[in-house]
């Protein structure tokens, strides 16, 4: 005689269904997140989609506090790559977790105390250690002793600098320098102010790496290769005598 128990109609019938089941999966904690949520859309004027909003805002705070900010140009001074009007977005993480500004670099800045109140938009042509000079023989601005051709970014007709200089920039900071160099205020007009026209790394507030407006001028912005040949102030070293570059 079989004496294994048989599952009865009655016993079949009183399991849970699978749904059941399922839904009892996601547990005591689940069910709490869904009831605050529920609450704080019913204390909320507008429900539901009140509560979206706030937090669709909230992220978006956070993106542009921790991440990336949109700027927008406010004069010709970067012209002609960036023009005044134009909307940039900031990568404000291009230089956390031990990275710094490159030359070369187009970044934004506070330049309080240092270029006055506000934040600016430059191009970074020296970092700490770099000795910049301006000009050499064919008037070209010296970096570690080897000179930059700024042809492809300069602004049409504008020379490197109708001012001279010669600038140890210390460790920490940066030289930064328009690309429309007549019309730009920036480390060559400061370099009696405090700080000597440098600006302090902890003043950058990331890298401009794309033009989001109008949208027939966006493009992402890359850094030019004309500094790519420049030697490390550790090991800098003049121009050939007849001044050739590759």
């Amino acid at each position: 005689m079989d004496t294994e128990a048989q599952p009865t109609e009655r016993d079949r019938s009183s399991r849970p269904s699978d749904a059941e089941e399922i839904s009892d999966s996601g547990g005591p904690e689940d069910r709490s997140r869904f009831a605050l949520v529920s609450r704080a859309a019913e204390w909320l004027p507008g429900g539901r989609i009140t509560l979206t909003l706030l937090l669709c805002l909230l992220f978006l705070l956070l993106l542009s506090t921790f991440v990336v900010r949109p700027f927008q140009i406010p004069s010709g001074s970067m012209e002609s790559g960036l023009r005044i009007g134009d909307r940039v977005l900031v990568n404000k993480l291009a230089y956390r977790f031990g990275s710094e500004p490159q030359r070369g670099d187009v970044v934004v800045f506070d330049g309080t105390g240092y270029f006055g109140d506000g934040d600016y938009v430059k191009r970074v042509v020296g970092v700490g250690g770099d000795h910049v000079v301006c000009c050499d023989r064919e008037g070209r601005i010296e970096v570690n002793g080897r000179s930059v051709d700024e042809s492809t970014f300069l602004y049409p007709g504008d020379s490197p600098s109708t001012v001279p200089f010669d600038v140890e920039v210390p460790a920490g900071t940066l030289f930064v320098l328009g690309d429309h160099r007549s019309d730009s205020s920036d480390s060559r007009d400061h370099l009696g102010s405090p700080g000597g026209g440098m600006i302090p790394l902890g003043g950058v507030i990331g890298r401009a790496d794309w033009i989001l407006w109008p949208t027939g001028h966006f493009t992402r912005l890359h850094r030019p290769g004309a500094y790519a040949r420049v030697p490390g102030p550790e090991s800098s070293e003049p121009d050939p005598v007849d001044g050739a570059h590759g």
